[in-house]
């Protein structure tokens, strides 16, 4: 006869244990195992009272991956944006044909139609050749340019970059090329008197050659007291084709 006080003081995990009193040794079943988990599941993603589901938990496989270090992370940048800003170099270079494809203004006498700091895009004369240009040399002057109404930045003819005398060593002069004068030529006999400083400038030019001129310049180039020549053709880097206001301003600081 059982004890009337073992049964009232049953624990939980005694009455668990008699659940699987007709397993032998007192063990669950595999069935009964398996619809226990069944059961715990199905309640798992049972929908709540607000209709939404609790999500299922996730689990992850495989070794768990280190995030790169702020230091990996900048250099990676770095050479991104490097790689990037060289391509863009080499496309313009392509379209071009002229390194560096860019110029900067560094000073005002070309206003008002180019300021200082203003970046010009450069294209080659070879690239491009109008049909009002000299000969071959593919550039358009003043005097051309208004007997068929051609115009660049505020005015006839082309605006070239020439190395002054050929010297590759000083900085370019960016400025409209004016005329054109065949060796020997008193190019001042077709200059306007008002851009010319001075009779003793006006002789014979010693080679055939561009005469050009600052818009915002008083005198031709060739008129100054720089003394410079005509500008040949090989001497000419490019002809001026697109402004970017302000943006040359970064160039000249390196």
């Amino acid at each position: 006869m059982s004890d009337p006080e073992d049964d009232s003081t049953a624990t939980p995990d005694q009455g668990e244990r008699s659940t699987g009193a007709d397993q032998p040794g007192g063990r669950r079943s595999d069935s009964q195992t398996g619809a226990r988990r069944e059961t715990t599941e199905t309640a798992r993603s049972r929908p709540t009272a607000g209709g939404s589901r609790d999500p299922p938990p996730t689990r992850t496989t495989g070794p768990r991956t280190e995030r790169p270090s702020d230091t990996v992370l900048f250099i990676r940048d770095v050479v991104t944006s490097v790689g990037a800003v060289v391509l863009i170099g080499l496309y313009i270079f392509t379209i071009s044909g002229v390194w560096p494809p860019m110029v900067a203004i560094e000073s005002g006498s070309m206003e008002p139609n180019m300021s200082k700091n203003d970046l010009i895009f450069v294209m080659e004369t070879d690239r491009f050749h109008p049909d009002a240009a000299h000969d071959d040399t593919g550039v358009v002057t003043a005097q051309a340019g208004e007997a068929v109404d051609y115009e660049q930045f505020g005015g006839p003819g082309d605006v070239i970059i020439y190395n002054p005398r050929g010297n590759t060593q000083v900085t370019p002069i960016i400025h409209r090329a004016m005329f054109w004068v065949e060796e020997g030529e008193n190019w001042c006999d077709r200059a306007n008197d008002e851009y010319i400083s001075g009779t003793e400038q006006c002789s014979e030019a010693p080679h055939a050659g561009f005469i050009t001129k600052g818009d915002n310049n008083p005198t031709y180039d060739q008129s100054g007291s720089g003394n410079l020549t005509p500008v040949k053709p090989e001497w000419v880097v490019g002809t001026s084709e697109v402004q970017i206001p302000g943006l040359g301003w970064l160039r000249l600081q390196f």
